[in-house]
Parts: structure tokens; sequence; C-alpha cells
């Protein structure tokens, strides 16, 4: 890391620049911070260069964070790029990382900025690394590549029956003679080293015997003394009148032998190096047979090189790590991709310590895979330390969740203080919730800060409004599809649980599912698993669902809309949401904290409220709940000249009162009742008889179990039908 580091940092606020400045000296990260906030100083300041990071926010007077953010890429794409923003919403960051940003940091949680920045230096130093690395390397090939066109081919022919021999000048010049010299096997003999001569002579009488080819590589001994390298290739070859011919090729290749020589060296000098190494270095061949290990991994199993190629490998790896990595990294290995993983080793006394593996293939011109290079980094002592960092930091996280709002959730209700309880105690676990109340009420909001309070809080919270998507196109938004599956799918398209993998999806107006779709929802929260439309395979997920409704579903389910298996997956963990009208005590708090708001948005300055209009307020019943009030409060500031804030009556009373709430309330009724009039009917027919083959839910098809759910929910008396039906006699 530079010191200091050179941060661009686009931001229109001054404070937020210096205290992300201070947050990183506090953690000694020594910096020289430049901020711009218009267009024009961000090209100047990617023109100058010398910049380590970029640290963007979202919001700017003039133009937005992806404008940046694609300026940069194109400007000095190795530069790592993080938005630190209060805005940021999960699709847009979404967006920006697959346009190259490194990471996101929201305002609200700077805690994580520090951790960012470091992991994205550290990558972008790997990536420098990684890239000199493979310069390096295509800078070797070329010198070989060099050396090898450089090399010198001469010709020759020989006939067997005749002895007559023919040499091209290039083969006058690598064997020393002079062009008025006759060619002979004898010739070439002489020239040959005394060492390799037996060897030489030993291929010229079996290619004549035999009429082969030959293929031999020998040395040559000038008459100054000095030595070439040649290989000597030749096939045998009848001609018209049927004798034996040879035909052939004598290459030197004395500079390419003088450089394979070098590269030995090289290698010989580069696995001292790496012997020496702190790092754990190996490489492995295309089919992943061991062939290297550099000393330090020697040392750290106790193994010799021969011992360590013929080990069991799944012996020195944790056998959970075993069963993880084998699963995980078999199609990656065989499609050839870059990868990393961490894995615990055991050490030569028996101890664990896990490491930090990054492999990486290396392929030969036609794009096959050669060898595979691994490079592990102990970060046992590194976990360790997280692992005591966030111990050390759990009781403060929990104070400052005890003392910190629920997101938007703004209230001191008992009733809102009841839900929050509710949320606090389910947000920790995986498990299914469903949010009921008024349209209006914030049930979004309550799912929003389930997620965030729950392990999945670094993960995806996807949404989904299931009543905006036409019901045709339901399945394939949430599960995806692929390409060809109906008209209009030109490619494959991922699924909304797809994008959500890890994390959470929330579910809203889950009543207004087809229920075909219901069906394939019933199979993810039984089975954990979904099909693409059109697909033919099964795909896992890890997500956790959230749904919401303001409908009644058990109505829905009387009437046959709504499947009764679904309601009681998903309603495994309930919470209600009250309306606004049931928490009168929270509507002063509600509209001070949104006449903050919309005041600072509009650039007003509101000191009170008028006593009159928050009695009005007060006294109304907010059909519309939290978002009429929102609403309310939002034109009110807009339309306010004073100081002083007040609410036109008009606005409240030509608004129908609770009118959707009575209507939404006299159709659950009529459902009831109707529900209601058939299992009074079933009930009639068997006699007061719920189970069994002749019992009322088999007439209904319904379990036993539902039924007497229902029963108990609409106060039915199942007494009073038993004597309904007179007993029938037989024997």
């Amino acid at each position: 890391m530079r010191n200091p580091l050179r941060i661009l940092s686009i931001e229109d606020d001054p404070k937020d620049a210096k205290l992300i400045q201070d947050l990183l000296e506090t953690e000694d990260i020594v910096c020289e911070v430049t901020r711009v906030d218009t267009q024009a100083g961000l090209l100047a300041s990617l023109k100058q260069g010398g910049i380590d990071l970029i640290l963007a926010d979202y919001s700017l007077p003039s133009f937005d964070g992806i404008t940046a953010l694609k300026l940069a890429m194109k400007a000095c794409p190795e530069v790592p790029f993080i938005f630190v923003s209060g805005t940021l919403g999960e699709e847009i960051a979404i967006e920006a990382l697959k346009i190259g940003a490194t990471d996101y940091v929201l305002k609200t949680r700077l805690s994580r900025l520090v951790p960012s920045v470091l992991r994205a230096l550290r990558e972008a130093s790997e990536r420098a690394e990684h890239k000199q690395a493979v310069e390096n390397l295509r800078r070797s090939e070329a010198y070989l590549t060099e050396a090898q066109r450089l090399s010198q081919t001469g010709s020759f022919g020989c006939n067997l029956s005749t002895g007559e021999m023919f040499w091209s000048e290039e083969t006058f010049r690598i064997y020393g003679y002079d062009r008025s010299t006759r060619p002979a096997v004898e010739r070439v003999l002489q020239r040959v080293h005394p060492e390799d001569r037996p060897l030489v002579q030993e291929q010229i009488d079996r290619a004549s015997r035999g009429g082969e080819g030959c293929h031999v590589k020998c040395r040559l001994l000038l008459p100054d003394d000095s030595v070439k390298h040649v290989r000597i290739v030749a096939h045998a070859s009848k001609n018209e009148s049927g004798g034996i011919e040879f035909i052939g090729a004598v290459m030197d290749i004395t500079a390419t032998e003088q450089a394979e020589e070098k590269i030995r060296q090289s290698e010989m000098e580069l696995r001292q190096i790496l012997d020496f190494a702190p790092q754990y270095v190996a490489v492995l061949g295309s089919d992943r047979d061991r062939l290297y290990v550099n000393k330090a991994m020697l040392d750290y199993f106790g193994f010799t090189l021969e011992e360590w190629q013929s080990s069991d490998r799944h012996k020195y790896y944790h056998p959970d790590d075993w069963e993880r990595l084998a699963s995980e990294t078999q199609s990656k290995f065989l499609s050839g991709i870059p990868h990393e993983y961490e894995a615990r080793l055991l050490r030569k006394d028996g101890k664990y310590r896990c490491f930090l593996f990054r492999w990486n293939p290396l392929r030969d011109e036609q794009g096959c895979i050669t060898r595979w290079y691994a490079a592990a980094t102990d970060i046992e002592d590194r976990r360790q330390a997280e692992q005591r960092l966030q111990n050390e930091n759990v009781a403060l996280r929990e104070e400052i969740d005890r003392a910190s709002m629920f997101e938007e959730i703004v209230g001191i209700s008992r009733a809102l203080h009841a839900v929050l309880s509710r949320v606090s105690k389910v947000a920790p676990t995986d498990s299914t919730v469903l949010i009921t109340g008024e349209t209006g009420t914030g049930k979004e909001l309550v799912a929003r800060a389930i997620h965030r309070r729950s392990h999945r809080s670094s993960r995806a919270f996807v949404s989904v409004n299931c009543a905006a998507v036409p019901r045709d196109l339901i399945a394939s938004e949430l599960f995806g599809h692929e390409k060809g599956a109906f008209t209009g799918a030109t490619q494959r398209r991922l699924g909304r649980f797809e994008l959500a993998e890890g994390g959470t999806i929330f579910l809203d107006e889950i009543g207004e599912l087809p229920a075909e779709t219901q069906i394939a929802l019933l199979r993810v929260l039984q089975e954990h698993e979904f099909g693409r439309v059109g697909g033919s395979g099964s795909l896992r997920t890890n997500v956790r669902v959230i749904a919401a409704t303001n409908r009644n579903l058990e109505a829905a389910i009387a009437a046959g809309t709504f499947r009764s298996d679904l309601f009681y997956r998903l309603n495994v963990f309930p919470i209600e949401v009250p309306p606004l009208r049931e928490r009168q005590e929270d509507i002063p708090v509600l509209v001070d904290y949104f006449i903050d708001r919309y005041a600072r948005k509009a650039g007003k300055s509101i000191r009170g409220v008028n006593k009159k209009s928050l009695e009005l307020l007060q006294s109304y019943a907010w059909p519309g709940n939290i978002r009429e009030l929102q609403n309310v409060i939002e034109r009110s500031v807009i339309v306010c000249d004073t100081e002083n804030f007040s609410v036109d009556e008009s606005w409240l009373s030509r608004q129908p009162r609770s009118t959707g709430s009575k209507s939404q309330l006299e159709l659950s009724q009529k459902l009831a009742s109707h529900e209601r009039e058939i299992i009074e009917g079933a009930l009639r027919e068997s006699g007061g008889r719920v189970s069994g083959p002749s019992g009322a839910a088999a007439k209904l098809g319904i379990p036993g179990s539902t039924l007497e759910t229902k029963i108990r929910s609409l106060k039915i008396d199942k007494n009073r039908f038993k004597t309904a039906v007179p007993p029938s006699s037989g024997i």
C-alpha cells in the first residue's frame, strides 16, 4: 500500500469526505484526499492520474455516481472504485457492480468501509502482480520463439542402392564442410561428437537394414573444436526403380539447446526462490496430477516431494472442508476457470490451520490447460483476529440496535412495539414470515427490518410485487426462463429467486399469485428447489421467503383462490401490522418525522405544528394509513409559507373514511358466512362426524385437521349436528 494513499473522493459534502478520511486514518491508513463534485473536476483528476482509490457518492449536484463510474472505468479501470453513499439502492448497486465497481458501502454502515478499502487495495495489488507475472511469462516465451525461428535447417537425400547422396548448402554449412566436398555418410560420422557416434551409427544401420526412418539428436564436433547440437530426421521411400531412398533434414538446434539450458537454469533458480518463499506454492498437471510443491509446504506437512505426490490428499484436509470442496470446486476445475476457496490443512503436529487457496490455469496456444498453479496463504491468525474483533463488537452492536429505530419504522405506541419485538425475535432465524395488514401500513419496511437484522443482511434483498406482474409472466419473473421458453424469450433470464440467492426475497401481495405459480412456490418452500420456465432441470436455492398481503387469505382459501397448504407454509411466523387508526399516539411522532424529512428536502425551516392541524390529523381515520399521512404531510410542506406547519382541512374531509376497510370487512364477513354454510351443511350430512370416510372433511375434500381449525375459527358447534342424521342400521 502506497503511503500516503492517494484517494479521489467524488463527494459534494466536504464534511462527509473529511469523515471518511478521518475514519481511514484512525486505522493507520495515511491518505491524501482530493475531493471533486463536478464532472469537469472528475475528468481533470482522472486525466492527471496517480490515483490509488476512488470513493464516490451516488447523488451529486450535476451528475450521478453511475456516470462517474463509467468515466473512471474508461480512464483507469485498474483503480478500485467504491461507492460510499446513503442513497444507493439494491438495483443500482447491482448495476454498479456489473459495470465494474469494486464494492458499495452505505453511509449508515461506515464500519464496513475500512475492510472494503483494504480488500479492494489488496485485490488491485494482486491483479497488478498477476499481470506483471503474465507479462514476464509472455516475454520468456517470446525469447524462446525467436530462438526457434532463427534456427537453420538443411536438407539431404541418399540412395542406398547407388550410394549417391545429396546435401543442400545449409547442410554443408551445418557440418562445416566446403561445398566441393563429396557428401557421404562417413562425412556425417566424421563430424559427430565421439561420445554420440555409437548412437548415430546404430540409427543409420537400423534404418539401412529395415528401410525405416530415423530421428536422432546429437552433437557435432567441428574442426575449430566448437560444438553444435543438431536434430536429424529422415524417412524412407521407394523410388521408381524400387530402390530405397532416404529424404531428411538436419536442424541446427544449438541456439534452442542453449535457450532450453538457460530456461532449466532459470527454473532451478525459481524453484530455489519459491522454496524460501513464505507463501505455499504448488503446480499440478492438466489432470491435476501433482508435479511440484515448494519447500515451505513440504515442511508444513512433514513430507518429501515423493510422499506428497503419492499421498491421499483428502487426509490432510479437514473432513468438513473436503466434502464441501469436492462438490464446490469440481465444476470449476472442469470448466478451467480461476477460483479461490478457504480450507483447513492438517499440520505435521496434528493441528489444523486455515488457508486461502487461489487457483489459476495455464493454457497453451490452442487454449488447452497444461498446468494448474496454486498459491496458498495462511490466514489462520487473521481469522482468529477477526473473530476476536467480532466478539468485542457484539455488545456494542446490541446496544446500538436497542437504541436505534428500526429503519424508517417510527412510533412509540404499544402496538408498534409489539410488532418490533416480534421482528427482533424472528430476524436471526431463517423462518418464513407472513406479514399482514391494511395497505399503506409499512409491510415492506417490516420485511426490510427483518432482513437487515438477519445473518443474510450482507446479501441481496429482492422485492417482488406479485400484483404488479402480469399473471402469464409471474412464474418467469420469480424463477427465470430458458431461451425459447415462450414467444419473446430470446435469451436465458435469471429469476428473482436466483438474484436473491443467499439473501431474502419479499413477495408482496402474495394473495394475487395465480394457482400454478402457487404450486411452484410451494415446491420452493418444501424442497428448496425450483425450475426455470422451459427448463428441464432443478436448481437448489438458499433464500429466505417473507410474504405480505392485505387480503384475508383464509377467506381466499374458502373461496378456492388460494391454496391452504401454501398458506400454512407461509404462515410459520405471522406478523400483523396495525393500522394507523390503532396507533393514535404515533401520529405526532410520525408528523414530526415527515415534516423534518420533507422540509429539509424542500429547503424550508418549519419550527412548529399548528395545534388545530395536529388535532385534525389525530382525529382522522386514515384509511390509507401511513402512506396517506406521508402524502398529506409532503403536500402540506410544499404549500407551507411560514415556520408554523398547518394542514388544509378540506384535504382530509374530501377523502373517503375507512371505505376500503369497510368494504374489505364486508367481503370478509360474506366469505366467512358462505364458508360457515358449506361446513354446516357437510356436518349435517355426516351427522356431526368430522374425520373418517363418511366424515365432513372427506365430503369437502380437505384434511380433518384443517376442518377442525375452520370449525374453531368460525365458532361452529359441531355437536348440535349429531342427531341430524339417524344412525344407520344393518349387520
